[in-house]
């Protein structure tokens, strides 16, 4: 029978999982909503965990290496789980970890008819859904007044089909406000489409893409164009995310590959993965060079459009792993290569930026399980002999402890196109550093969260005109759960690293930038239903000896189900007050399905949002946001051609969602 309630705890509980991981992580420019589709679909289609392999826990990003090995020692040694009880028996499972895992698993037996492969089943068993969205802002920016092409809607359909964890396919197709539908030069409608097809399961078959995908091998030196979790993220989880071959059905228009992918067993511990990918990319064309890459999907204006598809890139590349008990291996090549140079203009800190018409990187990933020690990492190599080198070790002296030690090295000059990794900066290259971090559970209710990072740029970096620069990153937390309706947390992190600075004669420095942030958060839940958390944020920015800049925000949200009716009710107040830009506050508000918000505010104001559920029943989902921000300190909202005349920006969204 179909509980609203259930569904409503499932949805809460996923989009917790991602606010707490990516708090703080401000240098991950790479979108969130591939992981929220995923633990969506995980949500509404749970692992039976009684059959669960490693890959399937090993693709929630919140489960530990360890703790996958420990939930599939438990099975093996006492036999199938019959109830969510016997999880708190399995070694190292904490109250939070259970709750963050029950809506994603099952203790149900498999239906060995529904999951039998046949033309039948299905199109008995397989599931339809399309989801349609709409965005409508109450303003007008001034780019619509003579720039932009399009309309200031933004909207975006998805359909997708799925047959157990056998069969996905799809298309996922979006507008963004200000370009151009069925009009202008653009004939075909939607901006931006991504059809996918992606196979798994299926005899010697683990994965078999075709369409738009995403891969990660390793631990992203060489190839990851997937989720990744940076170095505030939970430390059990430090260096977590899906391996190997992911179907692409986000609206991100940067991170992906486009062709054939293909995952196949060679034996019980060894498979073997190839790809290629061939699809037209946007940047700036000077003379013939690539000059610039267009990342952000925006293609609103007459000048966007010329950066539109002018070049492509084609890549080849392979991935062999050895899966075993103790000791797990991988050897990752790729090559890709464009049909015109790319050679960004010189600027101070690009200097090693890549550059060439073609780039070859191979890798070797390791990791290595001995008692309480887990080691881990991957060394990577470029066509011009430069290496990447991420090591950790990890100790567990008992359970609900970590304590781990991480050594990474990119060297100033490496080059890698799709690498995405641990660390300071964005891109793996121009980089070293030494961490260390703790976590464990303190008396019988505290959580202790600790780490100190110590980094090294040998080249100077955008804002950082100075080389051989180096710097500081800490974080401390303490968490308190006495119940499973009371939780809170205070946090402090401390950042210390180079900045440029221009003093009032004009002239530049290169000096260190201290910022420092605490948070004081309350989660409570008077009751079964309601569930109110509030926030308190400060900032403190500064370069050495000069005045700092400051910010304060007060937040504070709830969550209530309606009993009697299948409507469920967010709400979000928030007044923050800042100097600057330079001490923004930025805080997690909840959205629509896939939606992931942290917006950032400055300046002085407030900010309300109000978002409605409503499950008519188990095929029909609306769901209506509200969001308005009152600024108190200005006349304008943002500058040039996103300048917003007036003092309050205020904007509704809208989503459907059918299955069938």
């Amino acid at each position: 029978m179909f509980s609203f309630v259930d569904n409503l705890s499932a949805q809460e509980t996923w989009e917790e999982i991602i606010e707490q991981l990516v708090v703080n992580d401000e240098n991950d420019s790479y979108s969130y909503e591939n992981v929220m589709e995923e633990l969506a679909e995980l949500k509404s289609n749970p692992i039976p965990i009684n059959s669960a392999t490693k890959e399937q826990l090993e693709s929630i990003p919140f489960l530990s290496s360890e703790l996958v090995e420990n939930i599939l020692y438990y099975l093996y040694k006492y036999g199938p789980m019959i109830s969510e009880k016997e999880l708190m028996m399995v070694e190292n499972m904490d109250r939070q970890t259970m709750r963050f895992l029950l809506p994603l698993i099952t203790f149900q037996t498999i239906d060995k008819e529904k999951n039998t492969i046949s033309l039948k089943n299905i199109g008995k068993y397989g599931k339809h859904e399309l989801s349609v969205r709409m965005d409508v802002p109450f303003y007008t920016k001034e780019g619509y007044r003579d720039k932009y092409l399009g309309d200031k809607l933004y909207h975006q359909f998805r359909y997708s089909f799925r047959y157990g964890n056998h069969i996905y396919m799809g298309i996922t197709a979006e507008k963004d406000a200000g370009e151009c539908f069925f009009q202008g030069n653009n004939k075909k409608g939607y901006d931006y489409y991504s059809p996918y097809l992606l196979i798994q399961n299926i005899g010697k078959i683990n994965s078999l893409a075709i369409g738009n995908y995403r891969l990660n091998y390793g631990y992203g030196l060489v190839m990851n164009t997937n989720f990744g979790l940076g170095k505030t993220s939970m430390l059990a989880t430090l260096g977590n995310s899906s391996k190997g071959i992911r179907k692409h059905s986000s609206t991100d228009e940067y991170n992906y590959l486009q062709g054939i992918a293909g995952s196949f067993s060679l034996s019980k511990r060894w498979t073997i993965d190839a790809f290629y990918s061939y699809r037209k990319m946007s940047g700036t064309i000077k003379d013939l060079f690539i000059t610039s890459l267009k990342k952000d999907g925006y293609f609103r204006t007459q000048t966007d459009l010329e950066k539109r598809n002018t070049f492509t890139n084609r890549l080849i590349g392979s991935n062999l792993n050895y899966n075993g008990k103790h000791f797990e291996f991988g050897l990752t090549t790729v090559y890709n290569v464009f049909n015109r140079v790319l050679n960004p203009d010189i600027r101070y800190y690009n200097t090693y930026y890549p550059r060439g018409d073609y780039f070859f990187n191979t890798g070797i990933n390791y990791k290595l399980f001995w008692k309480q020690f887990t080691l881990w990492g991957e060394t990577a190599i470029d066509k011009n002999g430069k290496i990447a080198t991420l090591n950790v070790l990890r100790y567990s002296p008992k359970s609900n402890t970590q304590i781990m030690v991480m050594n990474r090295f990119y060297d100033a000059a490496y080059q890698s196109m799709y690498a995405r990794s641990i660390g300071e900066g964005s891109m793996v290259q121009n980089e070293s550093g030494f961490y260390i971090g703790l976590e464990t559970s303190l008396l019988r209710y505290f959580k202790l969260n600790a780490y100190i990072d110590r980094f090294y740029f040998p080249w100077k970096k955008y804002l950082v005109s100075k080389t051989g620069t180096t710097g500081w990153d800490g974080l401390l937390q303490l968490s308190y759960s006495p119940t499973y309706k009371l939780n809170m947390l205070i946090r402090y992190r401390y950042k210390n690293k180079y900045k440029d600075y221009t003093d009032d004669s004009d002239v530049k420095h290169t000096l260190p930038y201290i910022q420092q942030k605490w948070r004081y958060q309350l989660n409570y839940s008077p009751t079964d239903e309601w569930q109110l958390k509030t926030t308190l944020d400060y900032v403190n920015n500064r370069y050495r000896n000069e005045k700092a800049s400051q910010g304060i925000s007060v937040a504070q949200s709830f969550s209530f189900p309606f009993n009697r009716l299948p409507l469920k009710i967010d709400g979000n107040i928030a007044w923050f007050c800042t100097d600057d830009y330079s001490s923004r506050i930025s805080f997690y508000e909840k959205g629509l399905l896939y939606m992931f918000s942290v917006p950032s505010f400055y300046g002085r104001g407030i900010r309300i949002s109000l978002l409605g559920r409503y499950q008519l029943d188990e095929h029909w989902v609306f769901q209506v946001k509200y969001g308005l921000t009152r600024y108190s300190d200005r006349e304008t909202i943002g500058t040039s051609l996103e300048q917003i005349n007036g003092n309050v920006k205020s904007d509704l969204y809208l989503q459907m969602r059918v299955k069938f």
